[in-house]
């Protein structure tokens, strides 16, 4: 007789949704704060984490950093600056949905990473969904290439490579904690990095020279929504949630983030959209998860998404 299926966790379900709901919000507010990019990333890692930094030290969860820790935190840490310097002139450029959803083709350079790095085998599912993948980006960005401006490219391309940069974030990350050279708690991990990559993303706006001045109500109020909501509450649901649930449905509900985008570019942003937009969009994110699922025995999850 078959054994029953266990029943999915209720509790981490609700938390996996409401954090990829929450993060897929990032990318609004920073279209929506009246401040450059560097300094919307700025001030969402620098609130972030002193954000998390509160929250740990009152429920009495923080515990000594090491200089050994800071160290090999300061790679992810750079890494992590970049992708949003990047990513953010990207949703200038192009867009919150379109943005969002190019930085998600990481999950394709973390699986390539894995092979060259760890000799984790690529399947039929890695080549279908870089197949999909790509058709859904030709549908979005490719039949219009040349008719397309100059700035409008050239947002298309640093989405791409902000996937790339994330994609060294989370692989010298991964190797800090793999290899035992940094055993801080999940959260306090991102605390640390996030003021380390606050601290990388303030010279960078000097030297940009920008300021660090808002210059009205509405941007603080979006600062305060990104670092609150991208940084702090939409992550800490998903790594309570992530040891809970099957890697094929983490892989399937993260998707709900650049989908979400997309969604509110179009309804809040009027983002002109044509069929074959939505059935770019549409292979693209199959094409994600395609290229991302794994197999139940495999102990690693999917990549958190680039937001």
């Amino acid at each position: 007789m078959r054994a029953p299926e266990a029943e999915l966790p209720r509790g981490a379900l609700l938390e996996m949704i409401v954090g990829a709901a929450a993060i897929s919000t990032t990318s609004l507010f920073v279209k929506l704060a009246h401040v450059g990019p560097t300094v919307s990333a700025f001030y969402r890692m620098g609130l972030g984490g002193a954000m998390l930094l509160f929250g740990l030290v009152a429920l009495r969860r923080w515990q000594p950093v090491r200089l050994a820790d800071l160290a090999w935190l300061a790679v992810p840490a750079l890494a992590f600056a970049v992708d949003l310097m990047l990513w953010h002139r990207s949703i200038l450029y192009i867009g919150p949905g379109l943005a969002t959803l190019l930085g998600n083709f990481q999950v394709f350079l973390m699986a390539l990473a894995g092979f060259v790095l760890y000799r984790e085998r690529l399947g039929w599912h890695f080549l279908a969904g870089v197949a999909l993948g790509f058709v859904g980006l030709y549908l979005l960005v490719g039949l219009d290439w040349s008719a397309v401006g100059a700035q409008y490219q050239l947002g298309v391309v640093l989405g791409i490579v902000t996937g790339i940069a994330y994609a060294v974030y989370m692989l010298s990350t991964r190797h800090a904690q793999r290899s035992g050279h940094v055993r801080l708690a999940p959260a306090q991990l991102l605390c640390v990095v996030s003021l380390l990559c606050a601290a990388v993303l303030g010279v960078a706006v000097v030297v940009e020279g920008e300021s660090f001045a808002l210059p009205d109500v509405r941007s603080g109020a979006s600062l305060l929504g990104l670092a609150f909501f991208g940084q702090v509450f939409g992550w800490v649901l998903l790594t309570r949630a992530m040891p809970h649930l099957p890697a094929s449905l983490i892989g399937l509900l993260l998707l709900l983030q650049p989908a979400l985008s997309f969604v509110f570019d179009v309804l809040l942003f009027a983002r002109p959209t044509r069929a074959t937009d939505w059935i770019g969009v549409g292979l693209s994110l199959v094409g994600i998860f395609v290229g991302s699922y794994r197999k139940a025995a495999t102990p690693a999850n999917p990549p958190p998404p680039n937001g």
